[in-house]
């Protein structure tokens, strides 16, 4: 598409203008306020009811001496286009007041307005008139091939990530994988799964690990405090076969006593002998069971008491970290609010002097020497003070939008605060309540200690004991004769039975510390397989992270590559090695935003040189500016240049040649 002609009839303070292109490329020049961007406005107004800053209500009448719109006018733009086919294209809008007299009123009273819309002369319904437009580009298509600013400056960055992804296409993840042999297992380890999700998926194992991690230690230091203490046993290796020998030495003597009490009587009392004694020894075991039974259920306890307070004092630690850090930081927000305040005072309290301007303080043009008129005063004293107000506007809404950010950062780090000492004394409360379980259960196990009735003091083995006496009394009066041996005898079985005894409970404690070492093995074990899967998640997540380092290079190369002078950064590296997507244009390393007027121009008609390649569309490119560039970039689409100059006070036409616009690389 190009443009052959626009012409304008008031609108916008323009009375009558014609621009004249003849479908070649067009250097409009003028002094600033003589309409040149009023040109593009018009353009666009007539094809989409909207300004070229993309507004919708904005002034389009003509306006008096006095400031105020001057009625009675028609205020219409018509163009005729060049289309891609060659053939032309007649468009006017005609936008008017309308009067409506009322019935027996003699004066027409204003009752709106009204807007006429023309296709090649021939009046038509908006409805059909839009229809028209449509057919010939979609608005936002049109606005990105026709404006240099509109892809950077009013486009959304992720509007502008995903129509670079549009022209130039995305890269798979399979593109990815093939251009890195390292990363060549991913595919095996992702499955079914994104690298996003088996990020998650990783994140979410790793903390698990390390609350495992961070509970295995506790367990094996509890184990270590319930092994029993063996350092009075000789030989521990030799305590079964120890044990053996003694219980056949035992059964060697009490056959021989059972032979030297031999006779009816005798052998009764020595059979009811054996049993009480059988019966003892069953009650010596079940007390000592009992009460290492006792004493191990509260050293149980304890030991999870005392876990529970060493988990409890590490989160309020934590805490205390956490509240800390914050208080510090809420330290550093205050600091930059106060300087915050103070440079919105400072700014609030400025004021527009017109003799800042030397132009504006003069009566006379110092270049003429000639009376300046009024209206030029007027006209440029307005101009002046509305850019200061809008500066200053545009500076106090700066401090108060960063002044708002930080103040909800501090609020927010208050509340976090709030919940965190809230947290710290709630803990505090719960750690004395289980310091003073702990304090109780050791009294409870001193006191089981201390306390425990010695099997010989109760009164069931105080009777077997004296059934017992009284059974040898019998048997050693029936056995006078024998009593001297039988005695010796009976000793030995004596001296037997408690070295057996002895050595029973020592394999007892040998046998709960190998349980007690094969606990703190098996934690050991499973620390170092946590330790282990944890290795590997690190490799997992570098892998994944290698993978989008990978994918943004490819992707980014992808898509400058598309372009001579732009270049685009699609992600950013977070604080924790992350990577967030955005969408930043740069030329020659420096960031949009930091690029002067003259360079912004060049990348965005370096875009849109890419744009209209993309969508197989020639629009025409308004160039406002355009005496910030020597010479633009080699364009295939009609350009129109509006360039400032001060010495012409009205618009002034060119065509422009076409070698003059050849880019210089």
């Amino acid at each position: 598409m190009k443009i052959l002609s626009l012409t304008l009839r008031n609108f916008k303070g323009i009375r009558s203008f014609e621009l004249d292109t003849q479908g070649k490329d067009v250097n409009v020049f003028g002094d600033n306020a003589t309409g040149k961007t009023t040109l593009a406005d018009a353009f666009m107004w007539l094809l989409f009811d909207k300004d070229s800053n993309n507004r919708k209500d904005f002034e389009i009448k003509t306006l008096g001496p006095d400031g105020e719109p001057e009625h009675g006018l028609e205020h219409s733009v018509e163009a005729i286009l060049e289309l891609e086919d060659g053939s032309q294209l007649a468009l006017k809008k005609a936008y008017q007041e309308k009067w409506t007299k009322k019935r027996g009123s003699a004066t027409a009273e204003f009752t709106g307005h009204t807007t006429d819309h023309f296709v090649d002369g021939v009046p038509v319904q908006k409805k059909e008139y839009d229809a028209r437009i449509a057919e010939i580009a979609d608005e936002q298509i049109f606005r990105l091939l026709t404006d240099p600013r509109y892809f950077n400056e009013v486009l959304h960055w992720q509007k502008r990530r995903e129509l670079l992804l549009e022209v130039c296409g995305d890269v798979s993840d399979a593109e990815v994988i093939a251009s890195k042999p390292e990363l060549s297992k991913l595919a095996d380890i992702l499955g079914n799964r994104t690298i996003e999700q088996h990020r998650k998926v990783i994140q979410a194992r790793r903390a698990e690990i390390n609350k495992e991690l961070e509970k295995i230690p506790v367990r094996i230091d509890e184990a270590k405090r319930g092994l029993p203490d063996i350092d009075d046993i000789a030989n521990p290796d030799e305590l079964p076969n120890d044990i053996a020998k003694l219980r056949e030495q035992l059964r060697a003597k009490q056959e021989e006593l059972a032979q030297a009490k031999a006779g009816g009587q005798v052998a009764e009392k020595t059979k009811e002998l054996r049993l009480i004694e059988a019966q003892m020894m069953d009650l010596r075991n079940k007390h000592r069971q009992e009460l290492d039974e006792k004493v191990g259920e509260k050293r149980r306890e304890l030991s999870s008491v005392q876990h529970d307070m060493a988990e409890l004092k590490a989160k309020i630690d934590s805490h205390n970290r956490n509240i800390k850090y914050r208080t510090s930081e809420i330290s550093v927000l205050e600091e930059r609010i106060k300087i915050l305040r103070n440079n919105w005072h400072a700014e609030n309290s400025k004021v527009f002097e017109q003799e800042q301007s030397t132009f504006l303080s003069l009566d006379t043009c110092p270049t003429c020497g000639q009376p300046l008129p009024k209206e030029q005063l007027l006209a440029a004293r307005e101009k002046a003070l509305e850019q200061f107000n809008k500066a200053k506007a545009e500076k106090l809404e700066s401090i108060n939008a960063e002044g708002k950010q930080l103040a909800a950062r501090k609020s927010s780090l208050e509340d976090e605060i709030k919940v965190s000492r809230e947290t710290v004394d709630k803990m505090t409360v719960e750690l004395q309540e289980i310091e003073k379980q702990e304090a109780i259960l050791k009294v409870e196990i001193d006191s089981i200690m201390q306390g425990a009735q010695p099997v010989e003091s109760t009164p069931e083995y105080a009777q077997m004991q004296e059934r017992i006496m009284k059974i040898r009394e019998d048997i050693a009066n029936m056995q006078a004769d024998s009593n001297t041996a039988i005695m010796a005898i009976q000793k030995e079985i004596d001296t037997l039975t408690d070295a057996i005894t002895a050595l029973e409970q020592a394999a007892a404690r040998l046998e709960a510390r190998e349980s007690g070492l094969k606990r703190i093995e098996d934690l050991k074990a499973e620390e170092r397989k946590l330790a282990a899967e944890y290795e590997e998640l690190e490799r997992q997540l570098y892998l994944t992270e290698e993978f989008i380092r990978t994918k943004v290079k490819l992707l980014e190369d992808k898509i400058n590559s598309k372009f001579k002078m732009a270049r685009f950064k699609l992600f950013d590296v977070q604080v924790n090695g992350a990577l967030a997507e955005c969408c930043e244009t740069t030329f020659n390393g420096v960031p949009y935003g930091n690029l002067n007027n003259g360079a912004k121009i060049q990348v965005g008609l370096d875009i849109i040189r890419t744009l209209q390649a993309h969508y197989g569309i020639s629009c025409p490119v308004w160039v406002d500016n355009r005496e910030s560039i020597v010479r633009l970039p080699e364009m295939d689409c009609q350009v129109i240049s509006l360039i400032v100059s001060e010495k012409d006070k009205k618009l002034r036409i060119e065509l422009a040649e076409r070698e003059s616009l050849k880019e210089v690389v």
